[in-house]
């Protein structure tokens, strides 16, 4: 028996076989052993051809594999069924259909029949036929469909099988009254894949990466390409291989690339950055296991950069370097150090870092790197003394901040010599004990010598002369010997001077060599001075105030001395015998070294300012003696002691006359500055109140005028208003040249500024007050003639009233304004005033 197969239902062959054919068929059976049931299937065996590098069997060995069955499209499909002892009946448990094979992208003509589905009941009864699933009534629809009748089941479209592999179906028998008649069987569809899909990288640029002079298979970089087709066939099978490769240098093979991983390593020495830094490799990916007469292809490109390694020492351009400093600078360049290396450029591997092996063993010199040229800068960070060292011998050596690569070793030309000398310059003179102190007591006379402050020129290889002068003396106490420095006092030295801070006096002086240029050196000079007893004390405090009567209140006295210790305290305090009245009525009494108390001796003494003379007495060697004025107000008292505030006026020296007189002309005097505040504003209010200079009721100025004459009834009221207003009249009103001109009618144009009149003028100022407001008035064509006669001017043609122009105010001609007595009592009031003048 060549195939067998297993509990699980797996089939497989039992020997090596040779199958001549390139399919084979046969049946399995599958019984129930309790029921007795029976099932059978049929099985094809494909034989498909196999590729030496897989099969592992001779060329042209076939090998077999179960497939599931691609019927034809006039299959038939019976619906399953059993057998038994009893004979044929219907089955319990169906088999399962074997899969139907339908190949993708195929061009028709659609509908396409695929098999027949067929129940060994149509023969009785008539059936209908239905499928159901995805593919059939469910998304995507009709993609098959099935003749309900002869049970054909057709493909409506081509497949794709990228799109979707696989179609699981059901397919139903049922009668004309749509009673089930068979169990639906499961129906498989798979999609057979074409290869219609080329490979795809996932990126069309690929960038990596590999050290300069890796070995050969030295991995560098994978490359990945898909395939939509079935990667378990030969269209979704990817192999590899590399196109070509740019540059060729040195060997035009420098990479490879597994075919089947996509991993590109290197397969040849020689890599160097420094040569070539970059390369370009085209890469194709091919299916069908790579057969380029049947597979589809794809390309990609890898860039793979060649990484610097520190396989280049630094390298001096020169053997030997030359500079110069002048002594006594620091921070200062003295050489440029120029080296070459061939490695990349601002990297570990370039940037170079100096050392100074010999030649400066007091590290004067230090050698920094600028970062932009790369460049050893020789800088002087101490400075050097040319009286010591006139010229310097160094050894610099260069090296990476990366250390060399395996093999690489360091050249002789890494290390270089540099000659620095040094420039003697003019060093300016110095004090070696600056800050000099010297200890000495105060008072010393003038001309005393102190001490010679004499600088050291440091420049020994130049004869040169120093000179000595005063640069800082406040107090102008010393004097310097220009020659040789020698210090002297120039006036009293005084401890308690305010140049003094904490018993030292301080001064400076200059040095200054006659070198080109000269240059100069300052010292400074401390006098401590020891304290004499040359300050007496003094009595604190000056004033101080008493009860007249004796009383717990005493005064507190003490001293103060402008020396130290022990030329102060302690103090004897005492009241001198002259005159006798001070020890008549004062006493002191000691309280310790420092403080007394003085009070009354006597039981009374009368207000008022005594001063009471003190003898102080410090213990100094020779003691200093100090007679000292207390002021003391002898004051009333209340029960707690304090002055009054009568008591204290009358301790100032004022008797009770004295403080009445004072207290009644403060009265006064407020009076008097009150009463002139009221005059002030009782005249403010008159000014306001009386504006106008003529009677109120005279003043005729817009008002509403009230007679007491009503006249003859309506019909005297019947006026026509009309005639008083001639608009045809204005345009010559307007346009009037000037000359004479109505003042009491505010004027056509722009009104002047005048100066502001003065609201509350002074009592004094009054008559000018009113010159000045009557030129104002005269000079403001705008202001309402409050104090001169009106003049009535042209009114208009034509008027039935008449006109009143020749009254004026002008005295030439003769006038009569008797008729005015008839408009009125007002107006016979003008006529009078105006006829009387003129009869005058």
């Amino acid at each position: 028996m060549d195939f067998q197969v297993g509990a699980d239902g797996t089939v497989f062959a039992t020997r090596e076989l040779q199958i001549p054919s390139e399919q084979v068929a046969f049946t399995v059976t599958a019984w129930d052993r309790q029921t007795a049931e029976r099932w059978d299937a049929a099985v094809r065996l494909l034989v498909a051809q196999t590729s030496p590098a897989h099969s592992g069997h001779k060329k042209g060995r076939r090998s077999a594999a179960l497939d599931p069955v691609q019927l034809p499209n006039d299959t038939l499909l019976p619906w399953p069924q059993h057998q038994s002892s009893s004979g044929l009946r219907r089955q319990k448990r169906d088999w399962v259909i074997p899969p139907i094979n339908v190949p993708e992208n195929s061009r028709g003509p659609f509908p396409q029949q695929l098999v027949r589905i067929r129940s060994d009941k149509d023969s009785d009864i008539p059936i209908r036929y239905s499928i159901t699933g995805v593919g059939a009534d469910q998304p995507p629809v009709e993609v098959f469909s099935i003749d309900s009748m002869s049970g054909r089941m057709y493909v409506t479209r081509p497949m794709d099988r990228e799109e979707r592999a696989s179609y699981h179906l059901r397919a139903h028998a049922v009668d004309m009254n749509g009673n089930k008649v068979e169990n639906p069987i499961d129906l498989y569809i798979y999609v057979i894949d074409m290869n219609d899909n080329r490979p795809e990288f996932l990126s069309q640029l690929y960038n990596g990466s590999v050290d300069e002079g890796s070995k050969p298979g030295t991995y560098v970089m994978t490359v990945t390409a898909s395939d939509a087709d079935d990667g378990t066939t030969a269209n979704g099978m990817v192999r590899y291989r590399i196109v070509t490769q740019t540059p060729q240098s040195p060997s035009q093979n420098m990479f490879t690339i597994n075919s089947e991983t996509g991993d590109i390593v290197t397969v040849a020495a020689g890599l160097d950055r420094e040569k070539v830094q970059q390369y370009t490799v085209i890469v194709q990916a091919t299916d069908m296991e790579g057969n380029l007469n049947y597979g589809l292809s794809n390309t990609a490109t890898a860039i793979i950069t060649v990484t610097d390694v520190n396989d280049n020492p630094p390298e001096f351009t020169a053997s030997t370097y030359a500079g110069e400093v002048p002594e006594n600078r620091v921070e200062l360049v003295v050489a440029n150090l120029t080296v070459m290396d061939r490695d990349q450029p601002h990297s570990p591997n370039w940037n170079a870092v100096y050392r100074i092996i010999s030649g400066d063993p007091s590290g004067h010199f230090s050698v920094r790197t600028d970062p932009v040229t790369n460049e050893g800068m020789v800088t002087v960070v101490k400075a050097v003394d040319y009286e010591l060292n006139r010229a310097f011998m160094l050894t610099v050596m260069v090296s990476n901040q990366a250390p060399l690569a395996s093999g690489i070793q360091m050249s002789f030309q890494s290390t270089a010599g540099v000659t620095i000398s040094v420039v003697d310059i003019n060093e300016a003179p110095y004090f070696p004990s600056n800050h000099k102190l010297i200890r000495l007591e105060e008072g010393v006379p003038p001309g005393t010598v102190l001490t010679a402050f004499s600088a050291a020129e440091p420049d020994r290889f130049m004869q040169q002369a120093v000179r000595y002068s005063k640069l800082s003396d406040p107090a102008n106490w010393l004097h310097i010997n220009a020659t040789n420095g020698q210090i002297s006092t120039a006036a009293i030295l005084d401890r308690e001077s305010l140049y003094i801070k904490n018993n030292v006096y301080e001064a400076t002086f200059l040095a200054a060599d006659n070198g080109i240029p000269p240059a100069t050196g300052t010292g400074t000079l401390q006098l401590y001075l020891i304290d004499i007893n040359d300050n007496a004390p003094e009595l604190l405090p000056k004033e101080a105030q008493i009860c007249e009567k004796p009383s717990p209140n005493t005064i507190n006295i003490t001293a103060a001395d402008a020396d130290v210790d022990p030329n102060i305290g302690p103090y004897v305090f005492e009241l001198p015998f002259v005159p006798a009245s001070v020890r008549k009525n004062w006493t002191i009494t000691r309280l310790n070294g420092d403080y007394a108390q003085l009070s009354l001796r006597i039981l009374y003494l009368e207000a008022g300012v005594y001063d009471v003379p003190i003898i102080v007495t410090d213990s100094g060697n020779p003691p200093l003696s100090n007679t000292s004025i207390i002021k003391v107000k002898v004051c009333p008292c209340d029960e707690n002691g304090d002055c009054t505030t009568m008591g204290a006026v009358a301790a100032a020296g004022l008797g009770t006359g004295a403080i009445v007189a004072i207290l009644i002309c403060i009265v006064i005097l407020l009076t008097m500055v009150l009463l002139f505040v009221v005059w002030m504003r009782r005249r403010e209010k008159e000014r306001h109140t009386k504006q106008l200079l003529i009677d109120p009721e005279d003043d005729v100025r817009d008002n509403i005028l009230k007679y007491d004459e009503e006249g003859g009834g309506e019909e005297d009221q019947d006026y026509d208003l009309s005639q008083l207003q001639q608009p045809e009249a204005m345009e010559h009103v307007l346009s009037k040249g000037p000359g004479v001109r109505r003042v009491d009618e505010r004027p056509v144009g722009a009104e002047p500024q005048y100066p502001v009149r003065p609201v509350v003028p002074h009592p004094g100022d009054i008559g000018d007050f009113i010159s000045e407001g009557l030129r104002a008035a005269d000079n403001d064509p705008t202001a309402p003639p409050y104090d001169s006669l009106l003049v009535f001017d042209y009114e208009g043609s034509g008027s039935t009233a008449g006109s009143v122009s020749s009254l004026s105010s002008s005295s030439s001609g003769d006038q009569n304004y008797d008729y005015l007595g008839d408009w009125g009592p007002r107006f016979k009031k003008l006529a009078d005033m105006y006829g009387g003048g003129e009869e005058d």
